[in-house]
C-alpha cells in the first residue's frame, strides 16, 4: 500500500497505460480519479476498479477544454480530497508519414491534444499540487528526447512535453512542486499496433508491467526527485 491516502489523477485513464496505471494506484491505497473522452469506457473501467476494491471516480472530459479540466478537479476534491499526484498521460498517434505529405487538420489535432492539452491540466492541477507539495508527471515517448523520421506531430508534441516539464520543474522548485518525465517505451497498446501493425503484440509487455516509477513517483519516496526523465522500463528503486 504504497500510495495509502494519496488522491492521484490520471488523463486518458479508460484505456491502455491510463487504464493500468488506475488500477495500479488504487491497488497500492490511492483514491483514484481519471478522466476519459467517451462515458462508455469511462463508467466501465470505473466499475472494474470499485469491483477490485478500489475507491474510484470517473469523469467524462477533453484535456483540452479548460472548463471540463476545471469541473473535473473540483469534483475530485470535493469526493476524494486534496490532489497529490497527477499523471498527464492522455495522447492521441496522429499520422506516422513524412511532414511535407502530413494533414494540417490531424497535426493540430495531435499537438492540440497531447501538448496543449498536458499545458491545460499542468495549469490548473499546479496550485493544488502546492498544497500537498505533491507531484506531476507528464508521459512522453521514446521519440520523446529527440526527432525520429516519420514521427511527425507526435514526435513534435512529445519534444513539447517534455520541455514544458523541465521548464516546470524549474518554476516550481521552492514550491517543492516535483515535476518529472517518463517514457514508458514499448508496450502491447493498441497506439503501439497503429503504430507498428506488424509487430508481434506478444513480445511486448503489457502497461501493468511498467507502472512501478509512476507509484514510485506519487508516493513520498521522490520528494526529492523533481526535473528527472525516466526511462519506465529501466526504472529500479532500493528497497530499505
Amino acid at each position: 500500500m504504497q500510495l495509502d491516502t494519496k488522491v492521484v489523477m490520471i488523463t486518458g485513464g479508460s484505456a491502455g497505460l491510463g487504464l493500468a496505471l488506475a488500477h495500479r494506484c488504487a491497488k497500492e491505497g490511492a483514491a483514484v480519479s481519471f478522466c476519459g473522452r467517451r462515458a462508455e469506457p469511462v463508467e466501465a473501467a470505473t466499475e472494474a476498479i470499485r469491483a477490485a476494491g478500489g475507491t474510484c471516480l470517473g469523469v467524462v472530459a477533453n484535456v483540452t477544454d479548460p472548463e471540463d479540466i476545471k469541473r473535473w478537479i473540483s469534483l475530485t476534491r470535493a469526493e476524494l480530497g486534496p490532489i497529490d499526484a497527477f499523471f498527464n498521460n492522455a495522447s492521441v498517434l496522429g499520422e506516422r508519414i513524412a511532414i511535407e505529405h502530413a494533414d494540417v487538420d490531424t497535426w493540430r489535432e495531435v499537438i492540440e491534444v497531447n501538448l496543449t492539452g498536458a499545458f491545460v491540466c499542468a495549469r490548473a492541477i499546479v496550485p493544488f499540487l502546492r498544497e500537498t507539495q505533491g507531484s506531476l508527471v507528464n508521459v512522453s515517448s521514446g521519440v520523446g528526447d529527440h526527432g525520429r523520421p516519420l514521427w511527425g506531430a507526435y514526435c513534435v508534441s512529445k519534444n513539447g512535453l517534455e520541455a514544458m516539464s523541465e521548464i516546470m520543474a524549474g518554476e516550481l522548485a521552492d514550491d517543492r512542486v516535483r515535476v518529472n518525465t517518463v517514457d514508458p517505451g514499448s508496450m502491447r497498446t493498441s497506439m503501439r499496433a497503429a503504430a507498428y501493425p506488424d509487430e508481434d503484440p506478444d513480445t511486448l509487455p503489457e502497461p501493468s508491467e511498467v507502472t512501478d516509477v509512476f507509484v514510485y513517483l506519487a508516493s513520498d519516496r521522490s520528494k526529492e526527485v523533481s526535473g528527472e526523465r525516466i526511462r519506465a522500463q529501466e526504472f529500479r528503486v532500493a528497497v530499505k
